[in-house]
């Protein structure tokens, strides 16, 4: 899956759970709006859904709920942006204006992290994006 469909659905979801949500909500009804005009009104009843799923999740503290519905909506941008791969930059902008709306801890979490290796023979090659524990030999 392309990583800015992975940060675009993320990002919506933790934004539609934050204080600026509705902020959030115009904002992507909007963009909709200009790329798929006769979704935009499904889009935003969509849109108050997650609202009242993510924030029962929070509540709730149900991780698998919330990795769920950014799976869902990630599966719904990566469909947009298979039919018109030129969205890509529009949907970077839409992440970039989302951004600001989440707490800073998960700002911090939005950033991309790109590896690439290269094991040759009997080379073992280790990468993580975050914490790594290796245990045995």
């Amino acid at each position: 899956m392309d990583p800015i469909v992975l940060a675009a659905g993320t990002t919506l979801v933790s934004a539609m759970a934050t204080d600026g949500w509705q902020q959030a909500r115009g904002a992507v009804t909007a963009w909709w709006q200009r790329i798929r005009p006769e979704r935009a009104d499904c889009i935003g009843s969509d849109l108050d859904a997650l609202r009242t799923q993510i924030v029962a999740a929070r509540d709730n503290v149900d991780e698998n709920t919330e990795r769920a519905l950014a799976g869902i909506w990630q599966l719904r941008l990566q469909r947009l942006l298979q039919d018109e791969p030129g969205l890509a930059a529009e949907l970077q902008q839409l992440i970039d204006h989302l951004a600001p709306t989440l707490p800073a801890d998960e700002q911090a979490q939005m950033k991309a992290v790109v590896m690439k290796a290269e094991a040759r023979d009997s080379a073992r090659v280790y990468m993580a994006g975050r914490d790594q524990h290796i245990t045995g030999s």
